[in-house]
């Protein structure tokens, strides 16, 4: 994974918003701002949380310390509460307003550098799909636990999920595209928020988010093969 390229342009986070004649800040400017720091906060959070309880598959108490953390999660005070506020909201703000910035945006692979354009392209194209996966997602687990309260997520429905071999594809798929939009989406977060500034600190911090990006879709693969008794790496 790289991130970006040694001749991106550093600009200026006041060069990217049209200001009013009032001098006040546009909506889509602040709109634009709240989705990119909630891709991070709480988003982000989710992807590692959700990731590290599913990497509990790949531990030598397997099938067993699995279904205890869903367990303890299941049994947190105002759980609804906390998935609608703090999870589902935030998804669908994140998922729906970066729809509209792909629709809205155009992009000439001609007109930058090559590195520069097809980083953002692959970013909006992993968006859409990393939505689209984290739905589907939801939809099969969490809602549908919520429709059943007879149906419970267990170690047990995972590996009967993921038994099939193009749903296994399919969340193959997801996880490394939403890694993917996760760790390159903490580089754009550190540039559009002023914390990387200039090539060098540019350079040093996607080196960084690609060891995260490539951290993180190991553990994520590994965890989802441990479903279906093929894990790479069993841990103690």
């Amino acid at each position: 994974m790289v991130f970006s390229d040694t001749k991106r342009e550093v600009i200026p986070i006041a060069a990217t918003a049209e200001h009013t004649a009032t001098d006040t800040v546009p909506v889509h400017f602040k709109l634009r701002k709240l989705h990119s720091l909630s891709g991070i906060i709480p988003v982000g959070l989710f992807l590692i949380e959700h990731l590290s309880v599913n990497s509990l598959a790949a531990t030598a108490g397997g099938e067993r310390v699995f279904n205890a953390a869903v367990g303890v999660l299941r049994g947190l005070p105002y759980l609804i509460v906390i998935e609608i506020l703090f999870i589902m909201i935030p998804i669908l703000f994140h998922g729906v307003y970066g729809v509209f910035v792909t629709t809205e945006a155009s992009v000439n692979t001609g007109a930058y550098s090559y590195g520069r354009n097809w980083m953002y392209v692959i970013q909006r194209v992993t968006g859409l799909f990393t939505f689209i996966f984290v739905v589907v997602h939801l939809w099969n687990f969490r809602i549908a636990s919520m429709i059943n309260p007879d149906l419970h997520v267990s170690f047990d429905l995972v590996r009967q999920h993921l038994a099939v071999t193009w749903v296994m594809v399919f969340y193959i798929a997801g996880v490394l595209a939403s890694v993917f939009h996760f760790a390159n989406g903490i580089w754009n977060f550190c540039v559009s928020w002023g914390i990387t500034i200039g090539p060098r600190a540019q350079r040093a911090s996607a080196w960084a988010c690609a060891a995260v990006g490539l951290a993180l879709s190991f553990i994520g693969v590994n965890a989802l093969l441990a479903f279906v008794g093929k894990a790479l790496i069993i841990s103690i």
